[in-house]
C-alpha cells in the first residue's frame, strides 16, 4: 500500500506523514465499515488500497459457498401399514388433548396445572432457551466486532510532563467466511435449537400421557376400593347371620369360620388398595408440582370410557409429526453441517482488523487537523501441516453423521412399535372388557343362585363362599380391564405424537 502509507500482512499500516506517527487510533466521525475494514472520508485512500477493498468486498458479496453436503431425509425402515389395517388422521395441535381427555374436567384442570408447573417440563423449555442463545453466539462472528476506546497518557521526564489523547475506533480479527466454517456451525446450532424445540414439546406429551395414565391409576384404586367395601358391607351380613345360626346350634362351626374368612380377606385388600392409591397420589402430586388443590371437579368413571377412542390402524406417515423423531431429524442434520465446517478447516483463513481514530497532545486539539490515524491489517493463515487432525476431524464428522442416520432410524422403528402395541392393546382390551362383562353377569346369576340355595337349606355354606369369591374377582377383574383401556388409549396419543382428528 503507498500513497498514505506501506501495510504489512501482519501489522498496521503506518502514514506517510511523520508527524501523525504519533497518533495511533482514527476518526470516529464520517467513518463506514466494509468488509469488517473501517474506512474513512478523509484522507482519501491509494488506488491499490481501493482495489483491494474493492476485490474483499465482492469476497463478501460471494459468501455463498458452502462445503454441507446435501442431506436426503433416510427412507422409513419400517411398513408403510399398522397391523390390520385401517385410517386416520394425524392432528398437529398442541392443544389436541384437550379434545382426547375433554369428557374429564377434573383431568383437564390437573394437565393445567402439571404444564404450568411440572419441573421436568420446566427444565425442558429452559433447554430450548439455552440452545437460542447458543445459536446466536454461533451467528454473532458472521458480523464485525466493533469496539470504541478512549485514552490519556501523561508522562513526566526531565521537569517536562507531557500528554497523550486519544480516540479509537476499531474492528479486531473479523473472519471472513469464504467458505462457509462459521455459517456451517450455526447451521449446526440452528438444528440443534430446532432439536431441543422438538424435545420440549415431546417432554410435554409424555408429561400428558404420563399424568393421565396416573391419574387413572389412582381412578382405578378408588374403583377398587369402593368395590371392595361393597363386598365386604356383603360378607359382614352373612358373618352376622351365620354367627347368630351357629349360637343357636344349627351351623357347623367349619362354615362360620369360612364366613371369617372372607371378612378379613376383603378388609386386608381395602388396607392394600389403600396403600397403593396413596402412594399414585403421591405420583400424582410429583407430576403437577404442587399439591392437589382444592374445589377440582368430579371426575369420571373407567365405564364412562373418559378418553375419545382411536381407530385401530393408524398410517405410518404420521409418525413424521412424532417431537422426538423431528429432533432425531434436526440432530442429523446438525450433524451433517458440522462436516460443512470440518470441509472448511482445509481452506485458508482470511481475519480483518482495521481501526481509525484521532490522537493528539491536546484535548482541545484532538478532532483538528493532521490528527488522524488508521490502520488496516488482514491476515491469512492457510493449513499446511496439523498432523493429519483436519482429515482425522472431518472423518469423525462423517462417523457422526451416520450414527445420527441409524438413531434416526431406530426412533421411527421404536414409534412404530409403539403405535402398532397400543392398537394392539386397545383391541385387546375391548374384547377383553365385553368377555368380562358376561362373565360378571355369570357370576352374579350364580351367587344368586346359590345364596337362594343356601338360604332354603339345600346347599352349603361353601357353595355360597366360592360363588360370592368368583364373582368379587371378576368384578375387580373387570376394573382393571377399563383402566386398560384406557391406558392403551392414552398410549396411542402419545404414540402418535401427542393428538389425532
Amino acid at each position: 500500500m503507498n500513497g498514505e502509507g506501506r501495510s504489512s500482512a501482519h501489522g498496521a499500516a503506518r502514514p506517510a506523514d511523520s508527524s501523525a506517527g504519533v497518533n495511533s487510533s482514527a476518526r470516529c466521525v464520517n467513518a463506514v465499515i466494509v468488509g469488517g475494514m473501517i474506512f474513512r472520508k478523509q484522507p482519501t485512500f491509494s488506488r491499490k488500497t481501493r482495489r483491494f477493498a474493492l476485490a474483499l468486498l465482492c469476497c463478501q458479496m460471494l459468501l455463498g459457498c458452502s462445503f454441507i453436503p446435501k442431506l436426503e431425509r433416510p427412507a422409513a425402515p419400517v411398513s408403510a401399514r399398522y397391523p390390520n389395517g385401517g385410517t386416520t388422521s394425524a392432528a398437529s395441535s398442541e392443544l389436541a388433548w384437550r379434545t382426547v381427555f375433554k369428557d374429564d374436567a377434573r383431568l383437564l384442570r390437573l394437565i393445567d396445572i402439571a404444564l404450568e408447573n411440572n419441573r421436568d417440563l420446566r427444565v425442558a423449555m429452559l433447554r430450548v432457551e439455552e440452545a437460542r442463545a447458543q445459536y446466536r453466539i454461533e451467528r454473532a462472528p458472521l458480523l464485525p466486532s466493533v469496539s470504541a476506546s478512549g485514552d490519556l497518557t501523561q508522562s513526566h521526564l526531565a521537569g517536562l510532563t507531557t500528554e497523550q489523547w486519544s480516540v479509537k475506533l476499531g474492528s479486531t480479527a473479523y473472519e471472513l467466511d469464504l467458505f462457509g466454517r462459521i455459517r456451517s456451525l450455526s447451521a449446526k446450532a440452528l438444528e440443534t435449537y430446532l432439536a431441543k424445540t422438538e424435545t420440549q414439546r415431546a417432554a410435554q406429551v409424555t408429561l400428558v400421557g404420563e399424568l393421565a395414565t396416573q391419574y387413572y391409576t389412582v381412578r382405578r384404586f378408588d374403583e377398587l376400593i369402593a368395590n371392595t367395601k361393597q363386598t365386604l358391607a356383603v360378607v359382614e351380613e352373612s358373618y352376622r347371620l351365620n354367627e347368630s345360626i351357629f349360637k343357636a346350634g344349627g351351623l357347623l362351626e367349619l362354615d362360620l369360620r369360612l364366613s371369617e374368612t372372607q371378612v378379613l380377606t376383603a378388609k386386608s385388600n381395602i388396607i392394600s388398595y389403600q396403600r397403593q392409591r396413596a402412594q399414585a397420589e403421591n405420583g400424582l402430586v410429583l407430576m403437577l408440582g404442587q399439591p392437589l388443590p382444592p374445589g377440582l371437579p368430579q371426575g369420571r368413571a373407567l365405564a364412562d370410557a373418559p378418553v375419545k377412542a382411536v381407530s385401530p390402524g393408524v398410517p405410518s406417515e404420521l409418525l413424521l409429526g412424532r417431537p422426538d423423531i423431528l429432533a432425531a431429524e434436526h440432530l442429523l442434520r446438525a450433524a451433517n453441517a458440522d462436516i460443512g465446517a470440518a470441509r472448511a478447516a482445509f481452506f485458508p483463513t482470511v481475519k480483518l482488523t482495521a481501526s481509525d481514530g484521532t490522537t493528539s497532545a491536546e484535548l482541545n486539539s484532538l478532532f483538528g487537523p493532521n490528527t488522524a490515524v488508521w490502520s488496516f491489517a488482514p491476515q491469512i493463515s492457510l493449513p499446511l501441516f496439523a498432523g493429519g487432525r483436519n482429515k482425522a476431524n472431518l472423518d469423525a464428522t462423517k462417523v457422526r453423521t451416520r450414527i445420527e442416520v441409524a438413531n434416526y432410524e431406530k426412533a421411527i422403528q421404536s414409534a412404530f412399535r409403539e403405535v402398532a402395541d397400543a392398537l394392539a392393546a386397545q383391541r385387546a382390551a375391548r374384547e377383553q372388557i365385553r368377555t368380562l362383562e358376561a362373565l360378571t353377569a355369570a357370576q352374579q346369576r350364580r351367587y344368586d343362585l346359590a345364596a337362594a340355595r343356601d338360604q332354603r337349606g339345600v346347599a352349603t355354606y361353601l357353595n355360597v363362599m366360592t360363588a360370592q369369591q368368583d364373582l368379587f374377582t371378576a368384578q375387580q377383574n373387570l376394573i382393571g380391564s377399563r383402566y386398560d383401556a384406557v391406558a392403551a388409549r392414552i398410549k396411542l396419543y402419545q404414540a402418535v405424537g401427542g393428538g389425532w382428528k
